[in-house]
């Protein structure tokens, strides 16, 4: 299993707008091709004006086929552009993680 964990930072005061925009135009071409994700998370405390989503995958190569189908996807080309044009996102981190033994994540 590989965990896609990935935060994103908005300018001040944006973070509203961001998810609706993406509630808009991104959820529904990328709940399609990489499922649900595992979770989707607004900070409330510490780094401010963050939003982390997890996304699970089988391995590599499932993350790799499923982001490259995204990544095809006219109407996931009409979201980027419509965030390019926003100017909201200001930094993105990306981990790609493997849950231990002893903590695994039942899906």
């Amino acid at each position: 299993m590989l965990i896609d964990h990935r935060m994103y930072t908005v300018r001040p005061g944006t973070m509203a707008k961001q998810l609706a925009l993406y509630e808009e135009y991104g959820m529904k071409p990328q709940k399609r091709h990489l499922g649900e994700p595992l979770a989707y998370l607004v900070t409330e405390s510490g780094e401010l004006n963050t939003f982390i989503h997890i996304w699970v995958y089988k391995d590599a190569a499932d993350r790799a086929a499923k982001r490259a189908a995204m990544g095809a996807d006219p109407e996931w080309h009409v979201y980027l552009q419509k965030l390019a044009e926003t100017g909201y996102l200001v930094s993105q981190e990306n981990k790609l993680m493997n849950p231990t033994s002893f903590a695994p994540i039942n899906r």
